[in-house]
């Protein structure tokens, strides 16, 4: 009996029955139960379900036409969009793997992923095009290429962004009108034991990984969050999070689709326009991260806007200050849901139950999921208030990393019998089973829901000619979680020559826009072990000191 089940959500089974079914299958249930419903509701665009599913159906039977075979793997490289939904749920159907890639990485990010995962066609649309162009000419990917002004209706209801207006030159791809104009898509090929997708997270050397999910591992976290979140087919989802990441694709697409529900989509973040939608549209559930109920809360008239149709509200990805907190409660009575989870898992293990949440906590294990927290070293099982690792098992672990089996291995436990993901994470268990992080056993920076690995970042900085030493921490911020910095011991050569700002001039240009460091300090030395070994937790802790 763990302690947890005290305080299980009222009226929940502690496990679930889930559909014996490819994931695609979802969507077209929904379409046949609701073919007129909106789906989608883009910027006042409204597409029902049985438009998406034709889509999905038309992009599929053109994929199957160009070759796309059962198991062969198709990026989605595009800002959240319908051409993102159809994409997802048409690559799946075409009895293919999805895999997901972050809009935010540059060229040399992109290739690898790319090139990693063996991908034979990308889809993206024109914003991103000129990016992924030359990678996907030196990779010989085919690609796929639409505009957002396709589904930006001709007099939006919210306000759109500039970027989303305009067509731009997508010569060398196939045009996204193109791929939709027949419909006789291939037969089913795939069960849900078969893979969906590959989702990429950052490994302790820097290098992402591939994590291998079945179309069940996915399932089981999608109908978890609609059980959890009290979802239904009149539940509207503002949906804000990128859909490349876990947490957005499974609370903000996948649930919702499951549930037969409405999703408002926007493309990128924006305070105004998330307060707008909610309002016209009349939201009920709207799954985030922290920074940015932070930031709809400082709007200066928020207490005049009318937040009274939301039900939920939560996330991940950062603690949630209980200012903050309390401020939400207090303007609508709902209290936040935090959540835990990881790209290894698809989102969430952990939820904090929404009759009974408690502040920055990760919350107890949901639907069939068993947590331990042990000692990193021995793998003893240790008692509640003890720091230990948090480990895992359940339905929504994956099956290992992508042509990694090595580190696979390496990513697992047994104890007692069974075998448990070793998340990385240090933390411990209450006496009621609630979960808490404390620190990461993996040097990783959390800023704002992204996962920074100082490895990757310093490798790029050794390539700066003024760069002698280099160490990357994370520092407190109060926007952010954790900001970025970097501590760099310049060549002799070049002081006085290089100031702080070339450098993060420098590192702009070279990678994604949440790992460049947006602080840099110059130091005459680092602190280093008597092997030689650069001391990065000195650095950092003297960082964290300042916050006390």
């Amino acid at each position: 009996m763990r302690p947890w089940f005290k305080f299980y959500p009222v009226g929940l089974t502690r496990t679930l029955d889930y559909p014996n079914v490819p994931l695609f299958e979802f969507l077209e249930t929904s379409a046949r139960r609701y073919p007129e419903k909106p789906a989608v509701i883009y910027y006042g665009n409204r597409i029902s379900y049985s438009e998406i599913l034709d889509s999905v159906e038309r992009l599929a039977t053109f994929l199957h036409s160009k070759g796309i075979e059962k198991g062969d793997r198709v990026a989605i490289y595009m800002q959240n969009s319908p051409h993102w939904i159809i994409s997802y749920f048409g690559i799946l159907r075409a009895n293919a793997v999805v895999v997901p890639v972050n809009p935010m990485l540059v060229e040399k990010e992109l290739e690898y992923i790319l090139s990693d995962s063996g991908c034979k066609m990308a889809i993206t649309t024109s914003e991103l095009y000129p990016r992924l162009r030359p990678v996907a000419e030196k990779l010989g990917i085919d690609v796929v290429c639409g505009h957002l002004t396709d589904y930006v209706p001709e007099n939006p209801e919210l306000p759109v962004p500039d970027f989303a207006k305009v067509k731009l030159d997508i010569s060398g791809a196939t045009a996204w009108d193109e791929a939709m104009k027949e419909k006789n898509p291939p037969e089913v090929e795939v069960t849900n034991e078969d893979l969906a997708m590959i989702p990429y997270t950052a490994g302790t050397t820097g290098l992402p990984k591939g994590c291998m999910h079945t179309h069940a591992t996915v399932i089981s976290n999608s109908v978890g969050a609609a059980y959890w979140e009290r979802v239904n087919p009149a539940s509207i989802h503002l949906a804000t999070l990128p859909y490349f990441h876990v947490t957005g694709l499974v609370h903000s697409l996948l649930s919702p689709i499951y549930s037969s529900s409405t999703i408002v989509l926007l493309t990128r973040w924006d305070r105004e326009t998330a307060l707008q939608a909610i309002e016209k549209y009349r939201c009920t559930h709207w799954i985030n991260i922290t920074t940015m109920v932070v930031d709809l809360l400082a709007d200066p008239k928020i207490a005049e806007r009318d937040l009274s149709s939301l039900l939920v509200v939560g996330g991940g990805g950062a603690p949630m200050p209980k200012a903050v907190a309390e401020r939400l409660e207090q303007l609508t009575g709902i209290k936040y849901m935090e959540g835990y989870g990881l790209t290894e898992t698809i989102s969430q293990t952990h939820m904090n139950p929404p009759e009974n949440p408690k502040l920055q906590c990760l919350g107890i294990p949901d639907f069939g999921v068993d947590a331990l927290v042990i000692e990193p070293e021995t793998g003893e099982v240790l008692p509640p208030g003890e720091n230990g690792e948090i480990v895992v098992k359940g339905p929504e672990v994956f099956k290992g990393y992508w042509n990694k089996p090595e580190e696979t291995g390496k990513a697992f436990i047994e104890i007692n019998g069974e075998r448990y993901f070793r998340t990385g994470d240090l933390g411990y268990m209450d006496e009621d089973g609630y979960f808490f992080i404390v620190d990461r056993i993996k040097r990783m920076i959390n800023r704002a829901g992204f996962k920074v690995w100082p490895a990757e970042v310093e490798a790029i900085l050794y390539k700066h000619p003024a760069v002698k030493e280099v160490c990357i921490i994370g520092v407190p911020d109060e926007r952010v979680g954790e900001e970025v910095k970097a501590y760099i011991v310049l060549k002799e050569e070049y002081k006085g020559k290089v100031t702080e700002q070339d450098i993060i001039n420098w590192a702009k240009e070279r990678m994604a826009a949440y790992k460049y460091p947006r602080k840099v300090e110059f130091v005459d030395e680092l602190p280093k072990s008597g092997a030689g070994k650069i001391l990065w937790r000195v650095l950092q802790e003297k960082e964290w000191a300042k916050k006390r």
